[in-house]
């Protein structure tokens, strides 16, 4: 899996990380609320998902998460199906988000407890940089209320080639051009 996970500022300055947003309650209370509406348990292996996948702010999919939960040095194992069904409870929950496909593997990250913010994905190796951009914030409230549009939130993923990528490709092509 490519490193998901390269934050920058609208300046263009050195890659800074997003600041987590105060939340009233913990991810896993806040699960435990959304479980109860549900009419759900708040199962052991559930709680430990949960504690898992906020316990770092990275881009995941099921199987990094699979993996960090059988390296657990405690004994507090989980299932694949549990991994699985807490992920789907997770993002109808509101708490985690799709934002890109890997081969052919769902990429998630956190919703709860992290500002809105955008995604540039590189066509070529797969890596999210995450922004965050006040002007294309503004443009889309001014053009939900030109339609008359009650905005909740907004989801953008631009794709493209990153940095580095357009410099190994430019490299290949010096390295071809003295051939």
């Amino acid at each position: 899996m490519p490193a998901m996970h390269s934050p920058k500022s609208n300046s263009g300055s050195p890659p800074a990380e997003l600041a987590p947003v105060k939340v009233a309650v913990s991810p896993v209370e806040k699960f435990r609320e959304y479980l109860k509406t549900k009419r759900m348990r708040t199962t052991t292996e559930r709680v430990t998902i949960v504690e898992e996948v906020f316990s770092q702010h990275e881009h995941f999919d099921a199987d990094e998460l699979i993996s960090r939960l059988t390296t657990r040095k405690d004994s507090r194992r989980v299932s694949r199906s549990s991994v699985y069904r807490t992920l789907l409870e997770l993002e109808n929950a509101g708490m985690i988000r799709k934002v890109a496909r890997h081969n052919d593997r769902e990429v998630y990250e956190h919703d709860y407890g992290y500002p809105q913010h955008d995604h540039l994905v590189c066509d070529k190796c797969q890596k999210l940089i995450e922004f965050q951009n006040q002007e294309i914030a503004k443009i889309l409230e001014s053009i939900a209320v030109e339609h008359g549009f009650r905005k909740t939130g907004h989801r953008l993923e631009v794709f493209g080639v990153c940095r580095e990528c357009a410099r190994a490709k430019r490299r290949r092509h010096q390295a071809l051009d003295r051939v």
